[in-house]
């Protein structure tokens, strides 16, 4: 609680670790970031791979629920994604393992 009496909202990152497991519902049609191939706005639905990878896209602000814009070159290679302000550039192995639907 706050000095108001307020209960605060708290956001862990254990959470985000854990919400990454769980996945959240997407009701699209959802494919790794490796397959979509071109620009456009997503949305994350789940992220694929073991413990380590879950968390360091957690770290980087790649869980799902987030919004992310999508800078892919050809093939899916390498991808550059626009989250939260900042812009990370993944390889083939990282985008295979996370799950977007189109927005």
């Amino acid at each position: 609680m706050d000095r108001n009496g307020e209960k605060k909202n708290y956001c862990r990152f254990a959470d985000k670790v854990r919400k990454c497991f769980a996945g959240e519902r997407c009701h699209e049609e959802i494919a790794p970031l490796s397959k979509k191939g071109h620009s456009g706005r997503v949305k994350v639905c789940k992220v694929t791979g073991d413990r380590k990878i879950c968390a360091r896209m957690a770290s980087m602000g790649v869980y799902p629920g987030v919004e992310a814009d999508v800078v892919c070159s050809g093939g899916g290679n390498r991808c550059v994604l626009k989250v939260h302000g900042g812009t990370i550039s993944l390889d083939a192995d990282i985008t295979a393992n996370i799950l977007v639907s189109q927005l």
